[in-house]
Formats: structure tokens, C-alpha cells, sequence
């Protein structure tokens, strides 16, 4: 199999040239570790590979099963693989060696996937945007310079690229959405609980984190999610196993009550104006479901943004502080000596400032947002909002700046976050942390499923269209991001010719 027929397929289409006896699995991987050694010195997409195992791996899957030798991407956050490294893009964890697999790459496995290697994250999944100090800053596919976005920004990048159909992914506050927006891919962030983490770590960010992929098409992300969803006996949230996902695919959603928005509630005293780009990516959509028979209205989501951006933070440098806190324990290595990034730092200590009480009031505003979308949900069926304010910045654009560097030095000093608490430095840190993407926090909060459809392009940069659904109606959104890609079309992928040549 050449390089250039093995990228004209998803990962569906892939495995059934496998069943039908007309590519290999050893064919299929030999095309994909091309792909990595033509196109990763440029996109710099996967941070490490293990190509014999995977080989052994490869060679011991099933015909049966439903990707059949698909070659594919682990994240190197959360996704133990057992004997290998999980460096959760850090410095401080790069000689640290997971124990057992991941509920997801069980899994996967047992999906018949075959994981190539690990893909790129920011520093503890803590930033939008991904580029940790500890490893190469990945590339987007459709224009080297730009950011594929994060925490998945790895995975994004290396399945715009052609390296892979489909990479595993985790969202906390958007980070499956946003690299997918930014990359022209299809991003589906399942409801709370439907795919189980680790037993060890049973919920992460109080329950705002969820595994799933990012992918090429809806079939290859509906196909994966009936293999790896349902609760493990560990698992915080009893969820039972659920088929019948790629079969709901097979027909439209009936006719929906659809809210569009342009997300102003969430935006408002977080970011600056709306790429135009944005608001005619998200008229298009309600233009094309009112076509389709849908009843679309403006209504916007029924939340304060500034309010919800603080409770998330609040719970988000909680948990950092707990984080760094057992790692210092685990490597018997002080706090202050922890190979972390200055502005992980000072997130530790911001979180280690908190009280319990704010923490509490924090996570309660998480259940009231979820009361107020229960309620907006008996009047619409789903919510249609942008992922992003813009299309992918460029690399270092968004990372702090030096003066910002030093401030988040001096946060990191023993006292002087509880006199930033104090005089309400966690507002400015909101507004400086989701300036460019305050639209996916919502549906971590309120564990809701929510998806990106690549579905625009603006000035040769891809534009992804957010649709949030009622909590545990997985289903009905896959069904409607299909009824869209029969016929709209997905953004085709960016042309690998121009990712041979080096960035800069």
C-alpha cells in the first residue's frame, strides 16, 4: 500500500480493505510508520513511538474486530500504556514508566487498533494551545506556523496530516473540540462518565475530563465510542455499555428544536470580537438545518460566562495543586524543585492558596449550570455555538509572554498567591486563559456531549462549528453531525506535499 492510498482513507475504510483482503495489517502499518518518518520532522505530532511492539501487536489482532490493524495515536496524558512512558508533556515526568494500561487502551486494543506511539500534549493538558519547554511544539497541518490548538494538539496534527485516520484524545475543557476546529476534523466529546479513566484516578477535574478521538469522519468516531464506552468497576459514574452507534448513523434525526448562538453570554468580559469567519461558520449550519426541516431559533445558553470561566479555573487550579502535590510525593522531590513550567508553578500554588469553602462554591455553580442547560433543553434539542472566537493562531501567539512569565514567577512564591486570591487576580486569569476559546468549558461543566464539525474554511484555515446536545443524548448527535456530512461535505484534508519541508 503506498503512503498517498493510505491517507485517502478513514479508519473505517481502512479496516474494511483489510476484511476484504486486498491491503494487510503489516501493509497498513508500514504505511503509517512512512507517514511518521516523511511528515513528524515537520509537524512534530508524536513525541515518541514503539513501532516493534506495535508490530507484534499488529500481527495478533483480530480480522474480526472492528478496526482490524488500524494504526493509531495515544496521548501522552492519562493514557497509560503499561511499561512505557507517560510524560503528560513534562519535564518532571519524563523518566516515569506507567504501571498498567488505560481502561481506553484496553480498549482500543481490543477494537483491534494498533497504537503507533504517543502524540503531543502541553504540559499536564493545562493549556489550549500546545507547547510544553519539554518537547517540540506541534505544527498544524494546514499552515506550519500555526498552532493545531490543545491539549490534543498532537493527535489533531498528526490525523490532519495524514499520519494516522484517528488518534485517541481527552477533553477538559475543550481540548478535543478546539485542535479539531483548528485542524478541519471531526471532534466528539462524549457525556461524563460514558468512557471510563483509569481506576486509579476515577474521575479527573471533577469529572470535566472525558476520552474519546478525534477523527476524519462521523463513522470513524461513532464506530470507536460503541467499542470503548461503559463503566468499569471502579468507575464514578455507573454507566451502562450502549450499542448502536454506528447504526444511528445510518438514518437523519428527526426534526429538532435547534438554539444557535453566537456565544456571547460565554464570551462576554473573556475575549475580544468574533472572527467574522466564525459567525458566518455558524449561519451556515443554521441556514443548512432549517433546510434540512430543523426549527432554529437565536437563543443563547442560559449561563453567565464570567461567572462559570472563574468556577472552572477555581476548580481546575484545585486540582493542579493536588497533582503536583502527589507528584512531589511520588518522585521525593520538593515542590520548588519540580522540573514543571513557571506558569504550571504558580497554577500549584494558586491551587494550594484556595479554600475549601470557595472550592465547595465552585463546584456548586458547576450543578447549577447544569440545572439552568436541563431547563433550556426542554425547549431545544441542542445548542449550535462556535468552538473558538478565530481560526488557529500562530505558534507563540498565545503562550504568556516573558512579563507574563515573570508575574507567574513571582504567583509561584510561598505567600504571594493568596494575596493574588485576594485582590482577584483569578478574573484576570480567566480572561487571559479563555480569551480565545470560551464556548467549550459549558459542556465540561455539565458533562453534556458536545462535537466540532469542520465544516467552513476561512482564508485557507479551517473553521469548526460547536453543537452541545442534552446530557446522554450521544446518539442524537451523531446522527445529526452525519445528516451534515452527507450533505455539506467535511473539509478535505490540507495537501501532505507542503508538510515534507521543515517548519519555520
Amino acid at each position: 500500500m503506498y503512503l498517498e492510498e493510505y491517507q485517502r482513507f478513514d479508519a473505517m475504510g481502512l479496516a474494511a480493505l483489510v476484511r476484504r483482503g486486498e491491503v494487510s495489517r503489516e501493509e497498513l502499518l508500514k504505511a503509517a510508520i512512512e507517514a511518521i518518518e516523511c511528515f513528524n520532522p515537520s509537524l512534530h505530532a508524536v513525541v515518541r513511538t514503539r513501532f516493534e511492539r506495535a508490530r507484534r501487536e499488529s500481527a495478533a489482532v483480530s480480522e474480526k474486530s472492528c478496526f482490524t490493524g488500524v494504526p493509531t495515536l495515544a496521548k501522552d496524558l492519562l493514557m497509560a500504556l503499561a511499561g512505557e512512558p507517560l510524560a503528560s508533556g513534562s519535564a518532571a515526568l519524563k523518566g516515569v514508566v506507567a504501571k498498567e494500561d488505560s481502561p481506553i487502551i484496553t480498549r482500543a486494543r481490543q477494537a483491534g487498533l494498533v497504537i503507533l506511539g504517543q502524540s503531543a500534549t502541553p504540559e499536564f493538558g493545562l493549556m489550549a494551545i500546545t507547547e510544553p519547554r519539554a518537547f517540540a511544539h506541534p505544527q498544524n497541518p494546514w499552515r506550519l506556523g500555526h498552532s493545531p490548538g490543545g491539549s490534543s494538539g498532537g493527535a489533531a496534527a498528526a490525523v490532519a496530516g495524514g499520519i494516522v485516520p484517528l488518534a485517541l484524545a481527552g477533553d477538559g475543557g475543550g481540548s478535543i473540540r478546539i485542535p479539531a476546529s483548528y485542524c478541519g476534523l471531526f471532534g466528539f466529546k462524549p457525556s461524563r462518565g460514558r468512557v471510563p479513566l483509569a481506576p486509579s484516578q476515577g474521575e479527573v477535574w471533577q469529572g470535566a475530563v472525558v476520552e474519546h478521538a478525534i477523527t476524519r469522519s462521523v463513522r470513524d468516531s461513532a464506530a470507536l465510542l460503541e467499542q470503548i464506552n461503559g463503566s468499569v468497576a471502579a468507575s464514578p459514574y455507573p454507566v451502562a455499555r450502549e450499542t448502536g452507534y454506528l447504526a444511528a448513523l445510518e438514518q437523519d434525526p428527526k426534526p429538532l428544536r435547534v438554539a444557535l448562538s453566537l456565544g456571547e453570554p460565554l464570551s462576554r468580559g473573556l475575549s475580544g470580537a468574533l472572527d467574522p469567519a466564525v459567525k458566518a461558520a455558524v449561519e451556515k449550519v443554521g441556514l443548512e438545518l432549517v433546510a434540512s426541516g430543523h426549527t432554529v431559533a437565536w437563543a443563547d445558553p442560559p449561563v453567565e460566562g464570567e461567572t462559570l470561566a472563574e468556577s472552572y479555573l477555581t476548580l481546575y487550579l484545585g486540582q493542579m495543586a493536588a497533582e503536583l502535590d502527589s507528584l512531589s510525593r511520588e518522585t521525593a522531590t520538593a515542590f520548588r524543585r519540580l522540573a514543571i513550567e513557571s506558569t504550571t508553578r504558580a497554577i500549584g500554588r494558586l491551587g494550594g492558596a484556595l479554600d475549601a469553602r470557595r472550592y465547595e462554591l465552585a463546584r456548586r455553580e458547576w450543578s447549577q449550570a447544569g440545572a439552568r442547560m436541563g431547563a433550556f433543553h426542554e425547549r431545544f434539542d441542542v445548542l449550535v455555538l462556535p468552538v473558538a472566537t478565530s481560526t488557529a493562531p500562530g505558534i507563540g501567539e498565545l503562550y504568556p509572554s516573558p512579563a507574563r512569565e515573570r508575574l507567574m514567577a513571582l504567583l509561584a512564591l510561598p505567600g504571594m498567591s493568596r494575596l493574588a486570591l485576594k485582590f482577584g487576580l483569578l478574573k484576570h486569569f480567566a480572561a487571559d486563559a479563555l480569551a480565545r476559546t470560551p464556548f467549550t468549558q459549558l459542556a465540561n461543566l455539565t458533562g453534556q456531549p458536545a462535537m466540532s464539525l469542520p465544516l467552513h474554511l476561512s482564508q485557507g484555515l479551517p473553521v469548526g462549528v460547536q453543537v452541545i446536545g442534552r446530557m446522554g443524548e450521544d446518539k442524537r448527535l451523531f446522527q445529526l453531525a452525519a445528516a451534515l456530512e452527507r450533505r455539506l461535505g467535511f473539509t478535505a484534508l490540507p495537501s501532505s506535499q507542503a508538510l515534507k519541508a521543515p517548519a519555520g
